[in-house]
């Protein structure tokens, strides 16, 4: 799979952009703040219907335009499809494939994967749990669109249900309402039933990108401890032995949605006084360690980086083995690192069918990415 047309208006900085790409390394070199980070993001918003940088859609539009828009032509081996997405915060955003429109922005997904390496990535070590989670959910879309369709309707329930426990917890004598009580089994099963499913796939995915992620922090890091990573549940000792392990057995979402229910009706009350629901996925914790410590607040800088890599190398081979190789965008991070880690990630990027590379200066970028080269000025984009 690789990008053959990048089309960018009103996005970002860029009133517009042209920026035709080949197979093989593209690098965008040009100084901070002039907008080589937006391509990228671009790209990455057409793969995730996401950014890397913000949470909401507003601040892609450039100042003072209503939409933007982003378009690509994506070649998968014999095939080129066009897609299109138009950007307009506080209305829903719209998708063309080949012209066409579709029923649903998410529709596009799966036209284009990519896996994205920047300096944000940090988060992924240091940040809090929600940064991981979505880690997670970002990588079960790029594996199988469907899973943001599932994804989105366990928010959708989890904010309803949020919204009854906060009202029925406010009544007086609420445990004993048998209306209060009666609506939320109903919202147990919704949550439980939606709930089960990402679940599911998340411990599987866990399962499988563990071993790709162990050795590429052996490779990028080898004189360090031993990275893992494991999925802690908020069902905690409930969930069966063996979900979410390499080699393991593969996590039956029937079954959970049973354990679910249970543990929903054993923290019933306690969730009426807070107002929140306590179990889920979203409770959950993709945990990284290193050697027998947490990685957070115990890995030192380098380590951090190291395991941010990991996680992105092991997400690329993944895919890579799974679905065909996805497109490898690395923003601004040659500079962060150590020779060492700048030699092994170079060597995944080198073999990848197309990369694109963002650097302050050409000193940056390694000699193995000796691609087509363009400099980002002026809101101008010029081939070298």
């Amino acid at each position: 799979m690789h990008l053959r047309h990048l089309q960018v208006t009103d996005f970002r900085s860029w009133e517009h952009a042209d920026l035709p790409l080949t197979p093989g390394a593209t690098v965008l070199v040009g100084p901070n703040g002039r907008g080589k980070t937006n391509l990228l993001e671009a790209i990455g918003y057409l793969a995730t219907l996401g950014s890397h940088r913000v949470a909401t859609d507003a601040p892609l539009v450039r100042h003072g335009c209503e939409r933007a828009l982003v378009r690509a032509a994506v070649v998968n081996e014999d095939r080129e499809l066009t897609i299109e997405l138009e950007i307009t915060p506080g209305k829903a955003n719209r998708a063309r494939v080949n012209r066409g429109a579709v029923g649903k922005p998410r529709d596009i997904l799966g036209i284009l994967r990519t896996v994205l390496f920047s300096p944000e990535d940090l988060a992924l070590v240091r940040g809090d749990p929600g940064e991981r989670r979505r880690f997670l959910d970002e990588l079960l879309v790029l594996r199988a669109p469907r899973w943001a369709g599932v994804r989105a309707d366990y928010e959708r329930v989890l904010r309803q249900r949020n919204a009854l426990l906060k009202t029925a917890g406010k009544r007086k004598g609420a445990r004993e309402d048998p209306y209060a009580l009666s609506t939320l089994e109903v919202w147990d099963n919704h949550l439980a039933s939606v709930g089960a499913q990402l679940l599911a796939a998340r411990l599987d995915l866990v399962a499988d990108l563990a071993p790709y992620t162990a050795a590429a922090y052996a490779g990028v890091a080898p004189d360090s401890r031993p990275a893992r990573i494991s999925y802690r549940s908020s069902l905690g000792e409930a969930l069966p032995e063996g979900y979410g392990v390499p080699g393991g057995e593969r996590a039956d979402s029937e079954r959970l949605g049973g354990i679910l229910v249970e543990a929903l009706s054993e923290v019933r009350q306690a969730e009426l006084e807070r107002g929140v629901s306590l179990v889920g996925p979203h409770r959950d914790e993709l945990e990284l360690v290193l050697g027998e410590a947490p990685a957070k607040g115990y890995a030192s800088h380098g380590e951090s980086w190291s395991f941010a890599l990991a996680l992105r190398l092991g997400s690329y081979e993944l895919l890579r083995g799974e679905t065909g190789e996805p497109v490898l965008l690395l923003d601004d991070v040659f500079a962060e690192l150590d020779k060492r880690r700048r030699s092994r990630l170079a060597e995944v990027a080198a073999s990848a069918e197309q990369v694109l590379v963002t650097a302050a200066v050409d000193e940056d970028v390694p000699e193995e990415l000796t691609g087509t080269r363009f400099s980002i000025s002026n809101g101008e984009v010029k081939r070298v």
